[in-house]
């Protein structure tokens, strides 16, 4: 099973269509705190509709604390400041598709913290900034999901 991590995400329509994604793949929804919106707001349930019932769905104090709990062999930070794309890796169960902030990115700091494996960049149209966090989410994850032929709980 692959693991989405969003790092203090901002915008909870994002999260919500992030939960439906996860819930469609089997994949797992890491969040770490502050949050920029109360998990139980009506935009993000509304986004989420009635899928909280089947993601998994978890909330972290901090990173540090996401790591204790993640145990993480692998991590890949997504950034558009990366070289490497994100369709050149061999995905593994268990890895880290780890996502910034709507506004920002993932900060330098955490980039450059010691669990991250590599960074990964999504293509795009030169001049364009970025992907939306949910839209990004769902790039990587069907793509790990679909080197492993799709399987149901991988």
């Amino acid at each position: 099973m692959f693991r989405v991590l969003f790092h203090e995400p901002r915008i909870p329509p994002n999260t919500g269509n992030a939960i439906r994604m996860v819930a469609a793949t089997g994949c797992e929804l890491h969040l770490v705190e502050p949050l920029g919106f109360d998990l139980s707001e009506p935009k993000l349930r509304r986004a989420g509709l009635d899928y909280h019932d089947l993601a998994s769905v978890t909330v972290h104090k901090d990173l540090a604390a996401a790591w204790a709990a993640l145990q993480p062999q692998r991590v890949y930070a997504f950034t558009a400041h990366a070289t490497r794309s994100y369709a050149d890796v061999q995905y593994q169960p268990g890895d880290v598709l780890m996502f910034g902030p709507e506004p920002t990115g993932l900060a330098p700091e955490v980039l450059a913290d010691p669990h991250v494996t590599d960074r990964l960049r999504i293509p795009m149209i030169p001049g364009r900034r970025s992907l939306n966090l949910s839209n990004a989410a769902a790039v990587a994850a069907y793509e790990a999901w679909r080197q492993h032929g799709f399987a149901a709980g991988v």
